[in-house]
C-alpha cells in the first residue's frame, strides 16, 4: 500500500517513515508543506496520505486545507490527518468529506498497532476519530437533542464519531450485535433520524454529536 506524508517535523516524519515501512506500507513521498504535498499526491497517485494539520509557512491550517484540496480533486483518496493538539473544529469539517478521512493526535502514533490498524480502516474507507477528540467534545457538549440521549447511547454514539462498526462497538462494550442494533436505534429516533435516511443517518447522527 502505497503512502505520501505530509510532515515537517523531521525526526517525526522520518519515524513515520520507518514504521510503516516496517508495517508493510511503501512511502512513495515524504514533504514538508502543503504544495509539495498536494504535488505528490498527483505524481506518485497514493493509496492513503497522512497530513499534519499545520504545516509550513504560516503553520496554521495549511495541512487541513490541502487535505480537503486533495478530496476535492479525489473524492475518494483516504486521508489520516494528524494533530499535535485537539483543534475541535476540525471534526465535523473532516467528517462532512466522506469515508476514508481519519484524524488523530499525534501521540497515537507510539501507539504502533493502535496507529496502523487505523490507517488501514481509513485506507478501506472508513472514519477514524481520535477518543481524546471525541471525550473532549463531549466536555463541552451543549443543550439539545445529543443531552437527551441515555449515557449509554452516548457511549455508543461516542465511539460510532471514533469510526467504530457494530461488530467493533459490540466487542468494546461487551454486548450484542442486537443490543448494538437496539441502542443505535433509538439514538436514531431521539434524534429525529428517519428510516427513510438509512442510508445517511449514521453519518448524520455523527455530526449532530460532532457539531453539539
Amino acid at each position: 500500500m502505497r503512502v505520501v506524508i505530509a510532515e515537517d517535523n523531521v525526526l517525526l516524519a522520518n519515524g513515520l517513515e520507518l514504521l510503516l515501512a516496517e508495517a508493510g506500507f511503501e512511502v512513495a513521498a515524504l514533504v514538508g508543506d502543503a504544495t509539495a504535498f498536494l504535488c505528490a499526491v498527483e505524481e506518485h497517485e497514493p493509496d492513503v496520505t497522512i497530513v499534519d494539520v499545520r504545516l509550513p509557512p504560516g503553520f496554521r491550517d495549511e495541512g487541513i486545507r490541502a487535505a480537503l484540496e486533495v478530496r476535492r480533486r479525489r473524492p475518494t483518496l483516504p486521508i489520516l490527518v494528524l494533530s499535535q493538539y485537539v483543534e475541535q473544529q476540525y471534526a465535523g469539517e473532516l467528517l462532512t468529506a466522506g469515508g476514508g478521512m481519519g484524524y488523530l493526535l499525534k501521540d497515537r502514533i507510539s501507539r504502533v498497532s493502535e496507529f496502523t490498524e487505523a490507517l488501514l480502516r481509513v485506507a478501506g474507507g472508513g472514519t477514524v476519530m481520535d477518543p481524546e477528540v471525541v471525550a473532549q467534545l463531549l466536555a463541552n457538549r451543549r443543550p439539545g437533542p445529543i443531552t437527551t440521549l441515555s449515557p449509554r447511547e452516548r457511549e455508543v454514539l461516542a465511539l460510532m464519531a471514533e469510526g467504530l462498526d457494530n461488530q467493533a462497538l459490540a466487542e468494546r462494550l461487551f454486548i450484542t450485535d442486537n443490543a448494538v442494533h437496539k441502542h443505535i436505534g433509538n439514538i436514531f429516533a431521539k434524534l429525529g433520524l428517519a428510516a427513510s435516511e438509512s442510508g445517511h443517518r449514521r453519518v448524520r447522527a455523527v455530526l449532530m454529536f460532532l457539531e453539539g
